[in-house]
């Protein structure tokens, strides 16, 4: 079997921009998307207020042509634009499908330049497809990473992280080659404070964190990525003095400044937010100009695009009670508006595969986000 060829592109300001017109306000495709739906990134980018995520899922045929088909429904609708995954997730699987996507929404009109394509690396990740084969992932590692030097037994926090360059860059060659991609619009550092500080320390984590960061702005160079980010789990969400796995945004940006200068990729945050965990709005936790303020108020700061995880908290909010937001009948939906109408937030990652679920998820693009002071006087009722 013949490799298709790469695909080349990425999101551009005027294919985000074209996607945009061609929905926005419109009855054009499967849903009437609102006026308001979109927003423009520092980048120019013109993103929905809704992404998607491949998290979860069984390791099965079924379950990635479920995903694949629900991320073509979500674009092909006009009410999602970003597609979010990571090389581990479904070991591996979860890009393949993304890419099986990507490609029958070409043939079918969609330009590479309108979608904006997020993975991340960092954990080590078993190929299921190697699996499936019956290989020994073991011994297969040990011969292509520790044995090639491309990494040490030191390097690998806690059994499953390595933030060396060499894995870095071999990992983003591996998502481009599941993926079917020339370019990745964003290459996320995943989970890397909260796997790395408490087995290395600060000290070396961040000596890590320069070396991470100069390898992305090489792959930059390269025209491998666009940009790049952290995508995290309990760094930007705890108090200095209570956590060792604190991180302040604003010396991870000062950091980006001092290898790739002002136009550094560092570019974009993903974190969790829902109705449970609100500590990227409620705790002040992070310096910006000796002032502490919340983390969504330092981003917008700083410049920093924040795309939320977890909106439904992996399905646990959807039977506890619902704020009443107008125009909106389920309970994913009102997770999903509250979240999409803070200030300071892209768009939040929801996965769905079941098409009950894609089109229930999507109907919130019906709906502009929410203006602040509608939103809070929907929370006080």
């Amino acid at each position: 079997m013949t490799t298709p060829e790469k695909i080349s592109g990425f999101a551009t300001p005027a294919g985000t921009a074209r996607y945009r017109a061609h929905f926005e306000g419109q009855a054009t495709g499967e849903l009437p998307i609102a006026v308001g739906h979109f927003r423009e990134t520092a980048q120019h980018l013109n993103l929905t207020s809704l992404g998607m995520g491949t998290y979860l899922g069984p390791l099965d045929a079924q379950t990635s042509l479920d995903m694949q088909q629900a991320a073509e429904r979500s674009v092909m609708s006009g009410a999602i634009n970003v597609l979010d995954t990571a090389v581990n997730y479904r070991y591996q699987l979860s890009e393949r499908a993304l890419a099986q996507a990507v490609r029958h929404l070409l043939a079918h009109g969609v330009q590479r330049d309108e979608l904006f394509i997020c993975s991340k690396n960092g954990f080590i990740s078993p190929d299921a497809e190697m699996q499936a084969r019956g290989e020994d992932f073991r011994a297969w590692f040990q011969q292509r990473y520790l044995a090639s030097g491309k990494m040490t037994p030191e390097d690998i926090a806690g059994g499953m992280h390595c933030m060396a360059p060499a894995y870095l860059d071999d990992q983003l060659n591996q998502s481009l080659n599941n993926l079917g991609l020339e370019t990745l619009d964003l290459m996320y550092l995943h989970n890397a404070a909260e796997s790395q500080i408490p087995e290395v320390g600060r000290a070396v984590f961040m000596e890590r964190l320069k070396l991470a960061f100069e390898f992305y702005e090489r792959a930059r160079t390269e025209n491998r990525i666009r940009y790049y980010g952290l995508a995290t789990w309990n760094c930007f969400r705890v108090d200095p003095d209570e956590s060792e796995e604190y991180l302040s945004l604003e010396t991870v940006v000062k950091l980006a400044e001092r290898v790739g200068g002002p136009d550094h990729g560092f570019r974009f945050v993903q974190l969790p937010f829902n109705l449970a965990l609100t500590e990227a709005l409620t705790l002040g936790s992070q310096p910006v100009d000796d002032e502490r303020v919340s983390f969504l108020e330092a981003a917008m700061a700083l410049n920093i695009g924040v795309f939320t995880s977890v909106p439904l908290l992996q399905g646990q909010l959807l039977n506890q009670p619902m704020p009443v937001f107008a125009g909106l009948e389920t309970a994913a939906q009102a997770c999903l508006q509250f979240v999409r109408s803070q200030p300071g937030v892209l768009a939040p990652l929801v996965g769905h595969k079941h098409p009950v679920h894609v089109a229930d998820n999507n109907h919130v693009a019906t709906l502009p986000p929410m203006a602040l002071s509608e939103l809070e006087a929907a929370l006080s009722r």
